[in-house]
């Protein structure tokens, strides 16, 4: 069974811009057409574009999807080391992201917690801001 753009789009949970994006990055294969011109699509589509929205989800970019949809179109019983690897490298990642996060929530705790509510010549809020250092990642 067939489907249009707009069935297509509504069936993943995207939008029709999304859809088309996702064909010039390649990241899906060029529908087949009507005599008429009007793209036409399948449920290989519908899981093709889940899959993606679920990988982006989770923090995968692009590249890296485009990686793991190779994987998941090769020969099953191929390995998935390369899989694997993408999804090490993306836990070490958003581990860093919590502990930098952790370390502003904590600053702003620090601030909020000492700041004696006066005006705003001794807000501590504003006086940390002021002399706190960002990391250097943060430029």
């Amino acid at each position: 069974m067939t489907m249009t753009v707009g069935e297509l789009s509504k069936q993943a949970g995207v939008n029709l811009e999304t859809v088309r994006f996702y064909e010039k990055q390649r990241l899906l294969p060029e529908p087949e057409r009507t005599p008429g011109g009007h793209r036409l699509y399948t449920q290989d589509d519908v899981d093709r574009l889940s899959f993606i929205q679920r990988a982006k989800w989770v923090g995968f970019t692009l590249k890296e999807i485009r990686t793991l949809m190779r994987v998941r179109e090769a020969d099953p019983t191929e390995s998935c080391e390369d899989a694997m690897e993408l999804a090490r490298h993306k836990v070490g990642e958003i581990n860093a992201k919590l502990d930098e996060l952790q370390k502003m929530r904590d600053a702003l705790q620090t601030f909020l917690d000492t700041c004696p509510d006066t005006d705003a010549g001794h807000c501590h809020v504003i006086q940390g801001l002021q002399s706190v250092e960002p990391p250097a990642c943060c430029d």
